[in-house]
């Protein structure tokens, strides 16, 4: 009998359960998990806050996330780990660490970056950052956590580009004789006799050995410390091209020079120069890919300038500079005019202006009063203000910029799959052809067929180098999204830059989207013989007693005109017609044109003017005092003034605008004509959002959906790209995939030419990386011997392989220069 212990179950889940109060938070969550299919037993600790579910078959977490949820808790997602990796070079290495961390177990997704060198590792169950790193070390390469220090990240960039400066100058040293003594002999015969009358050819090949040798042990060790061990765990990358090709070309000289019979007669040459200059020309597109890599993340390290160093706070009753990590929540703050604000906060004393331009992308100065909230890291412009700290650190909108920032960076697009599955097999593919081309060169090559054979096998490893095909995507995003930053657009996803270059209908939200999303009074006009500063005191005094949002408009007016109330008595609200009451003796009656009509008044004096406000998407409301027709007023929700020029963006691009509002019918139609909206669902409960979505979705394709964040997180999660506008103050809004810093909607159009932009870069990288190596890996072989008599020298491949990459980032790099359409 095979019986089995009852807490021996092969499978086993840890959730961290958020929410739970008491013991029976306890029971009903494990009652909840053990309806689960498979679930044997489910042990929840109220202290600890953890699930511990023991199963007899694999569980599928998101069922057992479903499962707490409906139990009314929420389940804390397991925090993605971030690696710094020290060691890759081209895309195979990537390759090769992503299928390491894959390995280990509880790992369910890894994505590894080549321009920010850095791995992003997301468990679905408890995973030991030693585990992730010991299996990167185990794959040929260095790893530790993540620190999010600027300077350090900032001081390894550096060192690593002024190591690769030293040994390229001292490659360049060593490397320029031997170029001088072999290739000048070959090109210049005068300096061919030269070197034989003063040095001799064994002299000079002597010298060549003794400084290919130097170069090579010293700046060259780098591609036999990684490419070598690569290459003996049958993972060759591009350090092992550079590696097999550069002893191959020193070998053979080896050969050559110190037991020259060993080789048939009329192949005795040798190739110091072109190890020597391989390794240089190398080094040289490694500094250059150094240089322009630091500058991709110019854009965070800009962002992270803007953090101030130290804060003016209130203590003990002295003002006091202490640095910024030593401000706490509640601190009182002082800025001057001039400086950066340190600290987010709410502003408790002072008034002016706050340039915001590095969070939303705007250039207008905002002003800034009591209540108002400031963002760390703007500069404050004119006034004294004085703050408390409301997020200090990593809550902060900064910190939380920073760090959407550098997600999206090192996020993987759909369309790196494709590379991914070239880089796998590429490396190995073009060893086995550089062996075949040296095959078929020694068996069918004229004499001599060995030289041949070695110059173009080398010629074949060299030219193939990876990198730039490693380097199209992530270099592109990096740009791409430190460029959106910069505009107040936030790609919190990496995923949305390519999700967005493909959407066909932009579906707005139009409160607090299309328009200002506070309703204002725009209209008010007396009928002659009454006295409008009269008028207006009575309807305010009136309206002061109701609840209703277009109340609190005119309210709000009366408030800004410092009008003084006047008692009100008899208040009575008639429910879907309108209110009256009684002010000074006056009967007030306030309501629509059908209210007007009950009580047996004649409204045709104000036709013209409610045919107007009817055209421009405006209800309007009429006022009788004692019985007699006095006014006309319209409150409405004004459209922002950057809407009109942001949808005619929108249509530049040729995309069609979709209008979702809760309002009537004929006010949504009157706003939609004058914004030229293209589709307008109108009267839609918050709720039907989603299937308005889902609609258009099926009707057009991909939805682009842009809400405030907060009520719309439904249709934002359903469209393809949610788009959240934000207030500058409120970015973590985690349905959304881009946000918004300013209530500007012309980032939705920028946001969209941005992504169209960055996956273009990316195409042309990819198409040249790829042209590149099927155009130049036959030349190197030599296909065109046979018809033209062309050869690709070691190194011009070299150098053509460095340009390469180079090229790949310099035109990353033109994202940098992204300018937003003018409408």
């Amino acid at each position: 009998m095979d019986a089995k212990h009852p807490n021996a179950s092969p499978y086993q889940e840890t959730l961290s359960i958020e929410g739970m109060t008491c013991a029976s938070c306890v029971g009903r969550v494990e009652k909840a998990l053990k309806k689960v299919d498979g679930v044997e037993k489910a042990e929840v600790n109220l202290a600890t806050e953890k699930a511990l579910i023991h199963a007899s078959q694999p569980l599928d977490r998101a069922l057992l996330i479903k499962a707490v949820q409906r139990a009314g808790f929420d389940v804390a997602a397991i925090q993605p780990i971030e690696l710094s990796i020290d060691g890759m070079t081209c895309a195979s290495c990537v390759t090769r660490v992503e299928k390491a961390l894959k390995k280990v177990p509880g790992v369910e997704q890894a994505n590894v970056n080549l321009a920010t060198e850095h791995a992003w590792i997301q468990p679905n169950a408890t995973v030991s950052s030693q585990d992730l790193i010991r299996a990167i070390q185990k794959a040929g390469y260095d790893a530790k956590l993540l620190q999010h220090d600027s300077n350090e990240q900032h001081d390894k960039k550096n060192l690593e580009q002024q190591q690769l400066k030293r040994d390229l100058v001292i490659s360049l040293i060593l490397a320029l004789p031997v170029f001088i003594l072999e290739m000048g002999s070959h090109m210049i015969p005068a300096f061919h006799m030269w070197v034989m009358h003063n040095i001799g050819q064994q002299q000079s090949w002597l010298i060549q050995f003794a400084l290919t040798t130097l170069v090579l042990l010293l700046p060259g060790r780098r591609f036999y410390q990684k490419g070598i061990p690569a290459l003996l765990h049958f993972a060759p990358d591009m350090n092992s091209l550079v590696a097999v090709g550069t002893l191959a070309a020193y070998s053979f000289s080896l050969v050559a020079t110190f037991m020259p019979q060993l080789l048939p007669e009329g192949t005795v040459h040798v190739y110091y120069e072109a190890a020597a200059v391989i390794v240089s020309l190398i080094l040289l597109g490694r500094y250059f890919e150094a240089k322009a890599k630091g500058r991709t993340s110019q854009a965070i390290q800009h962002l992270i300038g803007m953090q101030a160093k130290t804060a003016r706070i209130h203590r003990d009753g002295q003002i006091i500079e202490v640095p910024v990590a030593e401000v706490s929540s509640n601190t009182i703050v002082e800025i001057r005019p001039g400086e950066r604000i340190p600290v987010d906060g709410e502003v408790i004393e002072g008034h002016s202006y706050i340039d915001e331009s590095m969070i939303t992308g705007e250039p207008v100065p905002v002003a800034k009063q009591i209540g108002n909230q400031v963002v760390g890291g703007t500069i404050n412009q004119n006034g004294t203000l004085n703050i408390r700290a409301t997020a200090i650190g990593e809550a902060s909108v900064l910190a939380q910029i920073i760090r959407m920032v550098e997600q999206a960076q090192g996020s993987k697009l759909p369309i790196q799959a494709l590379v991914d599955k070239v880089t796998m097999w590429f490396v190995p593919a073009v060893m086995l052809l550089a062996a075949l081309t040296f095959i078929v060169w020694f068996i069918f090559g004229p004499e001599p067929a060995l030289t041949f054979g070695l110059v173009n096998a080398v010629a074949v490893l060299i030219i193939a180098c990876p990198c730039a095909m490693g380097l199209a995507t992530p270099t592109s995003i990096m740009v791409g999204t430190g460029r959106g930053a910069e505009m107040g657009v936030l790609f919190r996803k990496g995923e949305a830059l390519q999700l967005l270059q493909d959407v066909k209908v932009v579906a707005v939200d139009k409160t607090g989207t299309l328009t200002e999303g506070k309703p204002i009074l725009t209209d008010f006009h007396v009928q002659s013989g009454f006295d409008a500063d009269q008028v207006f005191v009575l309807l305010a005094s009136v309206e002061a007693k109701s609840e209703h949002p277009i109340a609190l408009a005119i309210v709000q007016a009366a408030t800004e005109k410092q009008v003084s109330l006047l008692p009100v008595t008899e208040f009575d609200s008639i429910t879907g017609s309108g209110i009256e009451a009684l002010v000074n003796g006056q009967r007030i009656q306030i309501g629509a044109d059908r209210y007007m009509q009950q009580i047996g008044l004649d409204v045709s004096a104000f036709n013209a003017e409610a045919a107007r406000l009817g055209q421009e998407g405006k209800t309007p409301i009429y006022m009788a005092i004692d019985q007699q027709l006095a006014a006309i007023v319209a409150v409405a929700d004004p459209i922002k003034d950057t809407t009109f020029a942001a949808i005619a963006a929108l249509h530049q691009l040729g995309l069609k605008v979709a209008m979702i509002t809760g309002d009537n019918r004929h006010t949504a139609q009157a706003i939609a004509a004058r914004l030229q909206i293209d589709h307008v669902v109108a009267e839609v409960l918050p709720e039907g959002k989603v299937d308005v979505v889902r609609e258009l979705q099926q009707q057009f394709g991909r939805v682009a959906f842009v809400g405030d964040g907060i009520n719309d997180a439904p249709a934002l999660a359903q469209a393809d790209v949610g788009i959240a506008i934000g207030t500058g103050t409120d970015v973590a809004i985690e349905a959304a995939e881009v946000v918004l810093m300013s209530g500007n909607l012309q980032g939705v159009p920028n946001a969209i030419a941005l992504s169209k932009a960055t996956i273009r870069n990316i195409r042309q990288n990819l198409f040249w990386a790829f042209i590149y190596n099927i155009a130049l890996i036959p030349i190197a072989a030599g296909v065109l011997y046979p018809f033209a008599g062309i050869l690709l020298s070691p190194i011009f491949a070299a150098g053509a392989m460095a340009l390469s990459s180079v090229f790949v980032l310099g035109n990353a790099l033109r994202l940098k220069y992204f300018q937003a359409a003018q409408i």
